[in-house]
Parts: structure tokens; sequence; C-alpha cells
């Protein structure tokens, strides 16, 4: 089986794309990096680091027109500020809605974009790193399980029933992706999820928040701080 792995650079993404490649080689994945406009390129480069260390094909598409008229605090044209706060505090001023960095329905358009390539390349699944800390108070709706099973659904009956989509760990926290990904010796030290571009992760922005608390959860240090 040949598979496609949309990968961002991240620590869920470049966990999800370790263990495609564990379990199906290297010569069958793909890894698929988006630009969408965001406000440095560094998730970009930390894909070319990862996608290189395994030794797996990289494509990476620009959709960054898609989304220019979104005022989404991750993006360069926008001039909100990115929260310096977990996603806990920031969903607790939602009121149920997703919170300021959530890029409109980001996933769902990486999604239909990675299932035409991956039909053009042979794939017959397409892996994406959401997970339930994500999707948790409706923070980024496009990462839950229902959206994963809707969008499954879509591309499997779109594609004539060759292609599915899976999300294997939407109904794990961050604490267990990172738990995978030592396992099986993810190098997150070439990844970044910092919403911001610096020289060192911010350690304020929500992802960054997460990402430190994930790997205090598994006893180790983040390589990057």
């Amino acid at each position: 089986m040949k598979v496609l792995v949309l990968s961002s650079g991240g620590v869920d993404s470049s966990t999800c794309l370790g263990l495609a490649v564990k379990e199906y080689g290297s010569e069958n994945v793909v890894a698929l990096s988006i630009y969408y406009g965001q406000k440095h390129d560094k998730e970009v480069r930390a894909a070319d680091a990862v996608a290189e260390y395994y030794n797996v094909e990289h494509i990476k598409l620009d959709l960054s027109k898609m989304f220019e008229y979104s005022d989404c605090s991750l993006l360069a044209h926008s001039d909100k500020e990115i929260p310096k706060e977990s996603y806990g505090e920031q969903i607790k001023k939602t009121e149920g809605k997703p919170v300021s960095t959530y890029v409109p329905f980001r996933n769902g358009l990486f999604i239909a974009s990675a299932a035409s390539i991956a039909l053009s390349k042979g794939c017959s699944k397409i892996l994406y790193g959401a997970h339930a800390d994500d999707s948790a108070g409706n923070a980024y709706p496009d990462c839950s399980k229902a959206f994963n099973d809707a969008m499954n659904t879509a591309v499997y009956e779109g594609s004539g029933r060759l292609l599915t989509v899976e999300a294997p760990f939407v109904g794990m926290n961050k604490a267990g992706v990172v738990k995978k990904g030592l396992e099986i010796g993810v190098p997150y030290e070439l990844t970044w999820s910092c919403y911001e571009g610096g020289d060192k992760p911010c350690g304020k922005c929500g992802t960054c928040i997460d990402r430190e608390k994930a790997f205090e959860a598994n006893g180790v240090k983040d390589p990057l701080l």
C-alpha cells in the first residue's frame, strides 16, 4: 500500500509520518506540506527536514490564495495578535466557537487537495495528525472525529472508493501522540510547532504550551527548549 501524509513539520504530523514509514516503508510514503499564508515559513522548513530524515518524497503546495479573505491571526496579512495563552483559556472566551487561530476549513481544503494528489500518485490512504486536544471545546472543529468520518466518506465515494482518510490520533491527546513518537524515535528536534517564527519557540502561544506539557507528561524535555 502507498500512503500520503499531510506534513506540517509539527509534532503530530511528524509522528504520523514516522508511523507511516514504520508500517509501509519510506518508498511507499509521500509527504505533502501546504503553505497557507502563515506568518513564517519555519513549519515548511521543518517539514523539509523531517521528510529528508525519513527519506520520503516531499511535495509542497501553495494554497495561500484560498485564505486571503480570512483575518485569522496566524496569517501574514492579518494584524491580529496571536493569543499568548493556553487553548483552555481561549475556549472559555469563545462561547463554543473556534479559537482565533482556526484557519477557516483549513483541514477540509488540505484533505481535498491531498485527495487529488494522492490519487495521482497511486496512494490508497491519506493520513493526518489531528488529535483530541485540538477538537476539544470546538477549538478546531476540523480536527474532530465527526469531521474526519465525514471527510473520509466524501473522499472514499468521490474517489470511486479508491482512497480513504485516516486520523490515527483523533481519539488521543497530544501526550499520547508524543508517547507513540518517542517509542519509534521521531526526530522531534527537527520539528517546529510555535505560531511565531523566532529562533526559539515563544513558549506562550497555545501550541507551545500544549507541546511542552505533552513532553512533560512523558517525563522528557522538549528538545527545542
